[in-house]
Order: C-alpha cells, then sequence, then structure tokens
C-alpha cells in the first residue's frame, strides 16, 4: 500500500457554518483554496476542530463532497472518523472510500471507557471494513479520557496491512517517540497532533503533523516543515517559536471555538461554532489579535 503521500502539515479543517448553522458552501471552499495556497499537504475533513460531533453523517457528506469537489486532487484528503458505535464509524469509513478520499483517521471511541479488547475489535473492524484504504489511528487521551497503548498500536501496525499510521495527540514526547521507535520497521507514520511540538516531532522521526493552526496561519506552520525537510533547522525552531505563543493563547478559549475565532480574526468569515459553543468573549478575542500583531501576522 502506497503510504508515501502521508507526510507534511494536514490541517484538520473547520466547518464553516451560516447563521442558521448550515454548512457554509462558499465559506469552506474559500477557506480550502487559502489553505492550500498556505502550503498544506493534505486536508483532514471533521477532524476535532471539524466539530465532527455536532454534525449528521447526511451533513457530513454533504461537506465532504464540497471539500473533495474544491480541493479537485491537489493534496489528498483524509475523513475523520469519531462516532462511538463501531458499525456508525464502519458506515462513515465505506462512505468515505465511496467518495474518493485518500485515508481514514480513526478517534478512539470518547464518553464510554473501552478495554483493551473491545478498543482492537472497534478499531480492527473498522480497518476491514475499508481494506483498500489507508488508516491512521488517532490517539487523543485529553479529550478520550483514555490512551491508545503502545502495544495495541503496536499489534495493529504489525498485523492489519492498512493500519499505516497515527496522529499522537498525546503532548507527551516519550510517548510520540516510542509510536515511531516501535513500528518503524513496518514503516508506520507517526504524525504530531500538537502544533506547539511541530519541530519536536519531526526531529525524532515524525512525517508531519497534523495542526488546527493551519486553518489561520498556514504559511507559518507550513514553514516549520518545510524548513526543516530543507535542513533549515535554526529556521524551523524560529518559525516553531513564533507559533507557539498563538497557539497557547488558543487554550484560554474553549474547545474548540479558538480555531473559528482566529479565522475571522483574519478575515476568513468561518462563522461561529456550532451550539453550545460560542465565539471567545471580546477581550480574549481581543488578546488573539494582539498575538497575531506581535507575530506580525496581520
Amino acid at each position: 500500500m502506497d503510504t508515501t503521500f502521508i507526510k507534511g502539515i494536514i490541517p484538520p479543517i473547520v466547518t464553516p457554518v451560516t447563521q442558521d448553522e448550515a454548512i457554509d458552501e462558499t465559506a469552506l471552499r474559500n477557506q480550502i483554496d487559502f489553505m492550500i495556497d498556505g502550503g498544506i499537504s493534505g486536508l483532514l475533513a471533521f477532524g476535532s476542530n471539524g466539530e465532527f460531533y455536532m454534525l449528521s453523517e447526511q451533513e457530513m457528506a454533504e461537506g465532504l463532497q464540497i471539500m473533495l469537489d474544491q480541493v479537485a486532487g491537489r493534496i489528498p484528503v483524509y475523513m475523520g472518523i469519531g462516532a462511538i458505535r463501531t458499525s456508525t464509524c464502519v458506515r462513515l469509513a465505506q462512505m468515505a472510500q465511496k467518495m474518493g478520499v485518500q485515508g481514514i483517521s480513526v478517534l478512539q471511541p470518547m464518553f464510554i471507557s473501552p478495554t483493551e479488547d473491545e478498543l482492537r475489535t472497534h478499531l480492527l473492524t473498522i480497518a476491514q471494513a475499508v481494506p483498500s484504504l489507508p488508516v491512521l489511528l488517532y490517539n487523543n487521551p485529553g479529550k478520550a479520557g483514555y490512551p491508545m497503548s503502545q502495544d495495541l498500536v503496536e499489534d495493529l501496525a504489525h498485523t492489519t496491512a492498512n493500519i499505516v499510521g497515527m496522529k499522537d495527540s498525546s503532548g507527551d514526547m516519550t510517548q510520540t517517540i516510542e509510536f515511531i521507535r516501535r513500528n518503524e520497521d513496518v514503516g508506520f507514520k507517526v504524525m504530531c497532533g500538537k502544533d506547539t511540538l511541530i519541530y519536536s516531532g519531526l526531529s525524532v522521526g515524525a512525517v508531519g503533523a497534523v495542526c488546527s493552526t493551519a486553518n489561520y496561519v498556514p504559511h507559518l506552520v507550513c514553514s516549520i516543515y518545510d524548513k526543516f525537510i530543507a535542513g533549515d533547522l535554526n529556521g524551523s525552531l524560529e518559525a516553531q517559536f513564533t507559533l507557539n505563543p498563538i497557539r497557547l493563547q488558543m487554550d484560554r478559549s474553549s474547545f474548540p471555538v479558538a480555531t473559528k475565532d482566529y479565522a475571522n480574526i483574519i478575515g476568513q468569515q468561518v462563522g461561529n461554532p456550532i451550539l453550545p459553543n460560542k465565539p471567545s468573549p471580546p477581550d480574549l478575542q481581543d488578546q488573539m489579535r494582539r498575538q497575531l500583531e506581535a507575530a506580525g501576522l496581520l
């Protein structure tokens, strides 16, 4: 299975919505072109920052069709799969495959606390339902409430042909390194899931990063990767240092509204978060604006 395309900066695109919370097609198409012009290497539909947990399957199908149409083969498109019920995930994965995505990203089920065996069955069932499609695991212990273990990931990476990589959002570099070390013999592709650790991840063998900040400062985020690959390690690290205060400012808002706030501040007009989330208060948005101004990005 070809996995050479799995690399670089892949933003979990925000899902622009209108005032009545319908997908805003014009804004979505504009957002895609903005990020592609900024140098991204791929696009993740309905990741955590895409508010997948707010959307129906029909809405996701509608949005994915718009994304695939607008991307028009310029970059790979991945589909985020994050439902709790295994059969729902299977249905979404098969829908995404039929529509023409290049890969899927599967989050461990939220709210419940599955055993290792239950989680293995969940992930394996989804992968086996789309055997010709590359599958990336998505380890997000902060939001799911528990981690994917090193043993589980190693087992799946070594026994399931289409489980070819993962996004690690643990924020723990020891975990990231071990996911890389224990699975490098099968060419397993690890993507860093923390925007503040892109440089660090690349330094230990990650192939790229899935970054929410690329929704609004794609040139800056992509420069961390591009400079690192070109051998300009000092330039890559400086770009990381420029990004970090901006990313850390996001933690003062409720998740995941700050990504849309920042995108709106720079003029992308992606609409509000879907209720019950609301835009950040004016004082926090003023601080976001000042962070962008201080970095020369606004």
